[in-house]
């Protein structure tokens, strides 16, 4: 798994690695050099500088171009610069290298390669003024950008901003930091690499995850073996409101794709009918309803859940009287529990502290929104400081969290792990049931932990991203994700 830290973290370990091992003068020859060798043909190239220690590592990594016989020329956001900037911008001079302080008439046309040193991970607000004219510059250039630490005008912590450099490249130095995989940073980076400067990271580390660190999640089966083994699983939601049928189908059949032996629909028995033909592998349960809402019937809920080893509840049940006492009545039972949806907001409505004595296992998937309902911290908040956020919350209700977005944060209040699949044609109606499915039908065979809800947001994200290859982001839906989740874990399982 790749390290990612917060940039407090990071600042203070770059203090302490300077204080006890190695000159800031010496970690910046080695970010120079790291970007110097991160990329292959750089032909004639322009590097913007800040007045930081950003620019420091454009001034190492021209020296290394000018001494390796490319063309470059250095751009000046304004003529001013730090201590160890300074030092390496004095080199340059002695190599003769060209630069200018940028203008209203420079141009960028005639490079191959920009590279933006404006900006470091320390930086937050808005590009304003001779800054933002350089990031728009860059933008429109049409060479090949890459970035220095991180895109200037990104939030190094939240992944935003309002004017922000678009590369090709960002080479982050040290360690990844949050603000390379959150929000806005898929938008802006269209690969990251990371430049170890030997700098030891002092503090809390957060995890990148990806296809090898999930490879050994999925157990081989074997010949001698039945449906039993691998599973009962239940999806239970829907109401009258919710006409989507099929998606309710998509739902269960993600369980079994994702590896579940048996799946069970729970639906309201006045939608059974319109549910019924969409689905042929699985098993349709009902329960009592009343004006196309589930009532609370123990004795039929508990016949509903015989047997099961997880469930997915809440998807499409609108709001009924007596979902708060099927969501209770289902957190005292010994199975995997996964809320989403409208069950997310049948706890927010009535008591969340339910969560606290529940005998179950539980993963919440909401979203942003959904989160700031159920936990009372606000949207500013939440998009502020959204890892301490969702840690808080998941430690006090002893929940696996997963919080969906660009890049889906799955913690328990200790753990924390970025799952950063996915693709924007999963901007559809039924693609939160998808995700739901897939981790009721893992849950039925492997632990409900941080790194099995990774997991499923992990396939749920590739199993987009190849369906999107296939029909495009505009009109792609959530049955075309389905369809490509069996591919996704055949790859997971694929021995060498």
């Amino acid at each position: 798994m790749k390290d990612v830290v917060s940039v407090k973290t990071m600042r203070e370990s770059d203090k302490y690695t300077i204080e006890n091992f190695v000159s800031s003068k010496e970690l910046m020859r080695r970010a120079g050099e790291g970007i110097f060798k991160s990329h292959d043909n750089w032909g004639k190239c322009a590097i913007i500088c800040g007045s930081g220690n950003n620019a420091g590592d454009g001034y190492v990594l021209a020296s290394d171009l000018k001494q390796n016989n490319y063309d470059c020329k250095l751009f000046l956001i304004e003529n001013k610069f730090s201590e160890d900037g300074k030092y390496y911008f004095e080199e340059c001079e002695k190599l003769g290298i060209d630069w200018e302080e940028m203008s209203e008439t420079t141009s960028l046309s005639d490079f191959d390669t920009v590279v933006d040193c404006i900006f470091g991970t320390g930086f937050h607000g808005e590009a304003q003024g001779s800054a933002k004219h350089a990031i728009d510059l860059i933008n429109s250039c049409g060479a090949f950008v890459i970035s220095a630490d991180i895109n200037s005008g990104l939030n190094g912590d939240t992944g935003m901003g309002k004017t922000v450099v678009r590369s090709d490249l960002t080479v982050s130095i040290g360690t990844l930091k949050q603000g390379h995989v959150m929000n806005m940073a898929k938008d802006v980076m269209k690969r990251v690499v990371n430049c170890d400067i030997g700098i030891p990271i002092r503090g809390e580390k957060y995890h990148w995850a990806d296809t090898e660190d999930f490879k050994d999640m999925i157990p081989t089966r074997k010949n001698f073996s039945h449906k039993g083994v691998y599973g009962c699983s239940a999806c239970l939601g829907g109401c009258t409101e919710y006409s989507g049928a099929s998606k309710l189908a998509n739902l269960s059949m993600a369980s079994l794709k994702a590896g579940s032996g048996v799946s069970r629909l729970i639906v309201p028995q006045s939608i059974a009918g319109s549910v019924s033909p969409y689905l042929l592998e699985n098993t349709l349960f009902t329960l009592p309803d009343e004006n196309g809402h589930m009532l609370y019937d123990e004795k039929k809920l508990d016949a509903a859940l015989s047997g099961i080893k997880s469930i997915a509840c809440g998807m499409g049940w609108g709001e009924g009287k007596d979902y708060a006492k099927i969501l209770e009545h289902i957190l005292q039972k010994d199975i995997n529990v996964v809320i989403d949806a409208d069950g997310l907001n049948t706890l927010s409505r009535s008591d969340v502290s339910i969560l606290k004595d529940s005998k179950s296992r539980v993963c919440l998937t909401p979203h942003l929104k959904e989160f700031s309902r159920l936990s009372g911290f606000s949207m500013d908040q939440i998009t502020s400081d959204t890892i301490n956020c969702a840690k808080s919350f998941a430690a006090e209700y002893g929940v696996v969290l997963l919080l969906k977005g660009t890049a889906t944060i799955v913690t328990d209040g200790s753990e924390v792990l970025f799952a950063r699949r996915g693709c924007p044609g999963m901007a559809t109606a039924g693609s939160g049931d998808v995700l739901s499915g897939i981790l009721a039908g893992l849950f039925g065979y492997i632990p409900l932990n941080v790194r099995g809800a990774a997991l499923g947001a992990y396939i749920a994200g590739c199993a987009g991203e190849e369906a999107e290859k296939e029909v495009g982001s505009v009109g792609m839906t959530a049955s075309d994700t389905v369809g490509k989740i069996a591919q996704v874990i055949k790859h997971l399982c694929a021995t060498e």
